[in-house]
């Protein structure tokens, strides 16, 4: 599972909803909660917030908290 996939479980968020509000397929959605290879697009991850009620820099921090700059 993705690090979307697992906030919007840990939100028990319904996906159908999601879906409806932001226009974004339950498949598109599928994917991006399950398939790690799947990029987020940063439209998306907006949408997203939007439809769920939390802050968009407050999802994107919680989706890309293990990525890092490169050490020096």
């Amino acid at each position: 599972m993705t690090s979307l996939g697992l906030y919007l479980t840990k939100k028990s968020v319904n996906r159908a909803m999601v879906s409806r509000r932001t226009g974004i397929s339950q498949a598109r959605l599928s994917q991006l909660s399950s398939n790690e290879s799947t990029k987020l697009r940063a439209d998306e991850l907006y949408l997203i917030a939007l439809a769920i009620d939390v802050d968009p820099g407050e999802l994107l921090k919680e989706v890309y908290k293990d990525l890092e700059l490169p050490k020096e």
